[in-house]
């Protein structure tokens, strides 16, 4: 991995503590206020823009239910 990897995933690390310290504050007032929000949602794109750079991506799953599954759900 090189330097610069390192130091996007650094940044990343970061980047997702302080996002996740504003959703604990959110949660914890019940709301947010406009500003925050705005920051939240900034550095939300920040972060994406870091992990597609460092060749993270999301990815699909199928999440389409078993035969057996729908038919066991529509028996009960």
């Amino acid at each position: 991995m090189s330097a610069a990897e390192k130091s996007l995933i650094r940044r990343a690390a970061t980047l997702t503590v302080e996002l996740e310290r504003m959703e604990e504050r959110f949660a914890t007032d019940g709301e947010a206020d406009a500003d925050a929000l705005d920051l939240y949602s900034r550095t939300s794109g920040n972060l994406r823009r870091l992990l597609e750079a460092i060749g993270l991506t999301g990815r699909a799953r199928d999440v389409t239910p078993a035969l057996s599954t729908c038919i066991e759900r529509r028996l009960t």
